[in-house]
C-alpha cells in the first residue's frame, strides 16, 4: 500500500486481530493506522510504549461515516467528481497526543529516530 516499506511502532493489537501502528507521523509520515499482521515484519528493536494512552482507540474509531447516496442510477453516475479525504479534528488531536508520547520514547534511544525514518528494502544479494 501507500506506506509499504515504512518502519513503524506497534502500539497494540486490536480486537479484530489487526495491529495499531504509528510512524510517528512527524518522523516518517505514517499516521495512526490499522495493519494486518501478515504485512508486518517484527524486529528485535524495542520501544517503550507504556506511557502511550491508546485505550480509547479501537476498531470502531476507524469506521467510516456512511455516505449519503443519491437515489437511482442517475444519482450514482452524476457524482463522478472525487471527494477529497478529510481528516477529522479528533483524529488530528489523537495523532498529536500519541506522537508526543512515542517521540519521547524514541528520542531516549540513540539513532532510533534515524532508523524509523529509513525505509526497509532488500538489495540484489539479500537473502
Amino acid at each position: 500500500g501507500r506506506f509499504r516499506g515504512k518502519r513503524v511502532v506497534c502500539l497494540k493489537a486490536l480486537e479484530s486481530g489487526l495491529l495499531l501502528v504509528t510512524g510517528p507521523y512527524k518522523i516518517n509520515g505514517v499516521p495512526l493506522r490499522r495493519v494486518n499482521q501478515a504485512y508486518v515484519i517484527g524486529t528485535s528493536t524495542k520501544v517503550d510504549v507504556s506511557g502511550v494512552d491508546v485505550s480509547s482507540i479501537n476498531d470502531a474509531y476507524f469506521a467510516r461515516a456512511a455516505a449519503k447516496s443519491a437515489d437511482g442510477e442517475e444519482g450514482f453516475f452524476a457524482n463522478d467528481a472525487a471527494k477529497p479525504a478529510v481528516v477529522s479534528d479528533q483524529r488530528k488531536a489523537d495523532q498529536k497526543k500519541v506522537d508526543a508520547a512515542v517521540l519521547k520514547a524514541v528520542e531516549a534511544t540513540p539513532l532510533l529516530k534515524n532508523y524509523l525514518g529509513s525505509n526497509f528494502t532488500l538489495g540484489k544479494h539479500d537473502r
